[in-house]
C-alpha cells in the first residue's frame, strides 16, 4: 500500500471525526459538565429512553428483513440460470445491518461496503449484486424521506421558515451565485469528466471489473420489481422511518421540558435532523446535535436545555448502536460460513 493510499484512508477517518469532534466543542466549549450529571441521576425519566430502545431495534431489524427480500429474487434468478443456489440467511442479513451501523460510527458511509462484505463471507453472495440492492434500498428510503419531509414542510411552513431565518441558511441565497451561463459550464464539464473517466478506463485491465462490478449493481437495482411480496416491503420501508421517529419521539418524555412539546416539534426536529446527518461525521455527531437544538431553541426550550438533551439522547442511542455492533459480531462469530458459490467457481475455472 503506497503512501497516497495510506494519507487519503486516513484522511476518510480522521477528517468525519474531527469535523464532529470541532462542532461539538464548539457547542459545548465553556458548559458546566456537572450539570449534565446531575440532569441525567436526578431530573431524567430513564423509563422513556429504555421504551425507546425496541423501536431503535426495530427500525434496523426491519432493514435486514426488506434488505433479505430485495436479495432473494436475484439469488433465485442465478439459480434457475444454473449459476449456484447461494441464499441470503435472515440471520446473516440482520447481524449484517447491525454491524454496518457499528462500523459506520468510525467511518461515515462505510456500513453500506460492509454488510455486503458480510454476505458475501458468510453465505457467498456476490458483493457487487448485494450492492446493488442496497443502492435499491437507499433510493426507496430516499423518496420516503423526502416524501414526509414535504408533507411535514407544508404543515410546519412557518417554523421551518423560522429555522432558516435563525440559521442563515437560504437556498435563494446560494443559488444566486449561479447564473444560466454557469449552469451549462458546469454541466459541460461534469459531462467531459465522464467522457474522460471512460476513455481513461478502457485502456487499463480494470475497465472490464468495473463494467462486471456495474452490471451486478443494476441488477441489483433491477430487482425491486421481482419481490414476492411488494406489500411487505413497503410496510417494512415505511416501518424503518416510523421505527426511527419513534425511537426518538420518546426521548421527550424523559425530560420535563421537552415533554410538552407535542408531536409537532418532534416531526419537525426529526426531519431537520435527517438532513443533518448528510454531512459526514460518524453517527450524525455535531450536525446531529446543532439542528435538534436549534429547533428545540425555536420551540421555547432554553439553550441549556437543548443542549443537555441532544448531548445525552445521540450519546444513548449511540451506545445502542454499539451494543447491536457487539452483538452482531458476537453472533457471527458462531455462525458457519458457507462455501463459495458456484458462479464464483466458475469464475476462478475460467
Amino acid at each position: 500500500m503506497d503512501m497516497k493510499t495510506i494519507l487519503t484512508n486516513a484522511t476518510k477517518i480522521i477528517f468525519p471525526i474531527l469535523l464532529g469532534g470541532a462542532i461539538l466543542y464548539w457547542m459545548y466549549r465553556g458548559e458546566d459538565f456537572s450539570r449534565l450529571m446531575q440532569v441525567m441521576t436526578e431530573e431524567m425519566d430513564w423509563t422513556w429512553m429504555l421504551l425507546s430502545f425496541p423501536f431503535g431495534i426495530l427500525a434496523q431489524a426491519f432493514r435486514g428483513w426488506r434488505w433479505k427480500q430485495t436479495l432473494d429474487p436475484i439469488l433465485s434468478k442465478g439459480e434457475e440460470q444454473g449459476r449456484g443456489g447461494a441464499e441470503a440467511r435472515t440471520s446473516v442479513c440482520l447481524n449484517a445491518v447491525f454491524l454496518s451501523y457499528a462500523v459506520s460510527l468510525i467511518i461515515p458511509r462505510i456500513g453500506e461496503f460492509t454488510r455486503c462484505g458480510v454476505l458475501k463471507r458468510y453465505d457467498g453472495i456476490s458483493f457487487s449484486k448485494a450492492l446493488g440492492t442496497v443502492v435499491t434500498e437507499r433510493a426507496v428510503d430516499t423518496l420516503i424521506v423526502l416524501a414526509y419531509s414535504g408533507l411535514i414542510l407544508l404543515l410546519e411552513m412557518s417554523m421551518f421558515g423560522t429555522f432558516f431565518e435563525k440559521t442563515g441558511t437560504s437556498l435563494d441565497h446560494i443559488l444566486d451565485g449561479f447564473s444560466l451561463t454557469g449552469w451549462l459550464v458546469t454541466a459541460v464539464c461534469a459531462v467531459a469528466v465522464l467522457i474522460l473517466l471512460h476513455l481513461l478506463l478502457k485502456n487499463f485491465s480494470i475497465y472490464n471489473k468495473v463494467k462486471m462490478t456495474l452490471n451486478g449493481i443494476w441488477e441489483g437495482v433491477l430487482s425491486l420489481k421481482d419481490v414476492k411480496n411488494l406489500p411487505l416491503y413497503l410496510f417494512f420501508s415505511i416501518g424503518i422511518w416510523v421505527m426511527y421517529f419513534l425511537h426518538y419521539y420518546l426521548t421527550f418524555f424523559c425530560f420535563d421540558f421537552t415533554a410538552h412539546l407535542g408531536i409537532g416539534c418532534a416531526l419537525v426536529s426529526f426531519v431537520v435532523a435527517n438532513f443533518a446527518v448528510i454531512v459526514p461525521t460518524p453517527n450524525g455527531a455535531g450536525p446531529w446535535h446543532f439542528a435538534i437544538k436549534t429547533m428545540l431553541i425555536l420551540y421555547g426550550v432554553a439553550d441549556e436545555q437543548a443542549l443537555w438533551f441532544v448531548l445525552i439522547v445521540h450519546t444513548v442511542q449511540t451506545m445502542l448502536v454499539v451494543a447491536l455492533g457487539v452483538y452482531a459480531w458476537a453472533a457471527l462469530a458462531f455462525t458457519k460460513v458457507r462455501g463459495t458459490s458456484l458462479q464464483e467457481k466458475l469464475n476462478k475455472q475460467q
